[in-house]
């Protein structure tokens, strides 16, 4: 800092100005500090003396060139002796051997850090450490037993589980994986071991059935050994151990055994009912030994060839057996024991239908032969018409072959003769020329097939041979028999036009007839027509009310309705009441409307059961106390009205016609209250 002296009343400065320096002295008033504490560490077990741990670090805020206030010193307060620190450095290192993770895992050590060199007065700090002891493969694997009991039924299958077994071992991950397998042991053919993946033991499964009765027990030796071993403690070994495995075989209900997987036998066919086949045999493998009954499931020989005994298991044929039909049978035979579970077994017998000869030869096919009118012996191309193959449905013995010959009654024929090729063939030879269509067109030939056999087989098949018309090389054109034509005789092509012609008038008379009968029907409906359902147009418009010759009356009228009184289609009156005489009908002819509509409300207010024509629902009760009153206006020329039709006056001529009518009858009816009231 500067400082300078000055006169106090003048404030002069009295002397050039001074620097003064201000040195503090340190003391030790701050303790060490661990900035990263607190500290975790590991270290592998079973590690040598003096094996570097972890070093820690302390602070200290004291000036270091001031005295020993900043120097610090190590110590350990809590550790040991498994652990020690280096007073200057402040490392950790181990301080006991064979530190084991297996018997102590984890330590807490306490850390001292003292400044002015560790002397008294001096400030100190702590800080904690956690060391963990990773783990190393130390300890070989250990069965807890030395030997195992095991069973397994004898009804068990190839892959079922027998029984499982661990080995222990104490380190962590890859140090404690044990590996197992069988080294010795008189079933170790008939066992195998595998090791779960989650569980990490060793499985015994069945690799073969066992048989109580054949062998009860078995003997297995197993090892388990870790597959890393440190080479550090490899002479703390060995990494291994073993243990036996007795396993006993229990007895179970078993089904009988075939003593043959599958049978096979032979029968000739035709053979008579109930000759042998051939025999099965089961036996009970248990130690019961039960007897056993025979039996074919009849899915298996559903038209029942066969039978069973069911004590001996000899099967018989049932019926006579055909080759050709079938040369094999395939059928089961089920073997159950007699007591126990009633278990059973079935076997595949196979049965070979032995040929006979019984069946005689015929034509491999049954076409025709085609022959050329201009075939002529002696040329070899045209003389042989047709080669004729014979099949036969038998077995042919070694050597066996077909002989042809023609039948006796054509030996002598003038026409064809047979040549046998001696195998199975036969060539058909024309022996003389001159074919015709016109004189003969089909021939048959019949032939005699004898196929040597024991007993010889023969039979008669007919050739029929068909004469055709072949131009000159050879190639047939036609083997219809066609008649003479006349040459003034019309082509194919006319004739064809003139039947076309033909129909086409026939339809246009058809068509001519169903149009007259359509305009022919009258525009009334009869009664058995709705004539709700029935709409007739007119092409021209009437003339109004003046005008009662523009259309015919006639169409509103029904003429079957002339003599007698037609009911209603959609009700049928129970109760039919007859005209009342001196209602008069007009004529067909008439072109009154006014008559006509009268005459029809007449009708229809003396007929009590017909309902209002323009309406299909009918109600025979219109309810009680009802002010609505009657719904029909067929009525309403028998009671008073109150509707009011002035207004038609005004409408114009075309409705004075209408006007005046009903304008006459309102009138009428005012005249005659007229008279009554005078």
């Amino acid at each position: 800092m500067t400082r300078q002296a000055v006169a106090r009343d003048t404030n002069k400065p009295l002397e050039p100005p001074s620097e003064f320096i201000v040195k503090v002295q340190d003391i030790n008033d701050n303790p060490p500090e661990f900035p990263h504490g607190p500290y975790y560490a590991r270290v592998p077990e079973m590690s040598n003396v003096g094996t570097s741990v972890l070093q820690v670090t302390a602070t200290d805020a004291d000036d270091p060139t001031y005295g020993n206030s900043a120097r610090l010193v190590y110590s350990i307060l809590e550790g040991q002796p498994y652990f020690s620190v280096e007073p200057q450095t402040g490392i950790i290192r181990t301080a006991l051997p064979n530190m084991d993770r297996e018997a102590r895992q984890e330590y807490d050590v306490v850390i001292q850090a003292k400044d002015m060199g560790g002397h008294m007065g001096g400030l100190s700090g702590t800080t904690e450490v956690k060391i963990t002891l990773t783990d190393v493969n130390d300890n070989p694997p250990k069965f807890p037993q030395s030997v195992y009991s095991m069973s397994v039924s004898e009804d068990k299958v190839a892959g079922e589980e027998v029984g499982r077994l661990k080995a222990k071992d104490p380190d962590l991950g890859d140090n404690g994986l044990v590996n197992y397998r069988l080294i010795d042991g008189d079933g170790i053919n008939m066992f195998e071991l595998t090791t779960d993946s989650e569980t990490r033991e060793a499985v015994i499964k069945l690799k073969k059935m066992v048989d109580f009765e054949t062998k009860r027990s078995y003997t297995l030796k197993v090892e388990g050994s870790n597959p890393h071993i440190d080479p550090q403690f490899l002479a703390w070994g060995p990494y291994k151990d073993e243990a036996t495995i007795k396993i006993s075989v229990e007895d179970a209900d078993e089904p009988p055994v075939f003593i043959a997987p599958s049978y096979t036998f032979e029968v000739e066919e035709n053979a008579p009912p109930g000759t042998q086949v051939g025999r099965v045999h089961a036996k009970d493998t248990d130690v019961a030994n039960n007897p056993v009954r025979y039996m074919i499931p009849r899915y298996t020989d559903v038209e029942q060839f066969f039978s069973i005994n069911a004590e001996d298991g000899m099967i018989t044929t049932t019926k006579p057996l055909d080759r050709e039909t079938q040369p094999w049978h395939n059928i089961s035979v089920s073997a159950t024991e007699i007591g126990g579970h009633h278990q059973d077994t079935k076997v595949r017998v196979n049965i070979k239908v032995k040929d006979v000869n019984d069946n005689p030869p015929e034509f491999a096919t049954n076409n025709e032969v085609l022959m050329c009118e201009t075939v002529a012996p002696g040329k070899v191309r045209l003389s042989v018409i047709e080669t004729v193959t014979a099949v036969d449905k038998d077995e042919m013995a070694y050597r066996q072959h077909f002989t042809f010959n023609l039948a006796p009654e054509v030996a002598h024929n003038h026409n064809f003769s047979l040549k046998d090729n001696r195998e199975k063939t036969a060539s058909i030879y024309v022996l003389r020329k001159g074919f015709s269509r016109l004189t003969q067109d089909v021939y048959y030939l019949p032939i005699e097939i004898n196929d040597n056999g024991i007993p010889a087989m023969s039979s008669t098949n007919t050739l029929t041979i068909r004469v055709c018309s072949c131009d000159s090389k050879e190639t047939i054109l036609s083997c219809n028999v066609e008649p003479y034509v006349l040459p003034a005789g019309l082509s194919t092509g006319a004739l064809i036009a003139i039947l076309a012609c033909i129909v086409i008038l026939l339809a246009i008379v058809v068509l001519f007839v169903a149009l007259r009968r359509q305009k022919k029907e009258p525009l009334i409906v009869f009664e058995e027509e709705d004539i709700r359902e029935n709409i007739i147009t007119y092409d021209d418009e009437g003339g109004g009310e003046e005008d009662t010759e523009a259309f015919d009356i006639a169409t509103l009228q029904n003429p079957d309705g002339a003599n007698g009184f037609l009911p209603r289609k959609d009700i049928k009156p129970e109760l039919q009441y007859p005209i009342r005489p001196g209602i008069g009908r007009p004529a067909a002819n008439s072109v009154d409307v006014d008559d006509f509509i009268k005459t029809r409300i007449a009708e229809a207010d003396s007929d009590p059961t017909a309902p209002p024509y323009d309406s299909i629902q009918i109600y025979g009760y219109e309810g009680r106390g009802s002010l609505a009153g009657s719904l029909s206006s067929l009525e309403s020329v028998t009671t008073e009205s109150d509707l009011d039709y002035d207004y038609l006056q005004s409408w114009g001529p075309r409705f004075k016609k209408l006007a005046d009518l009903y304008g006459t009858k309102d009138c009428s009816i005012n005249d005659a209250d007229d008279g009554e009231d005078s």
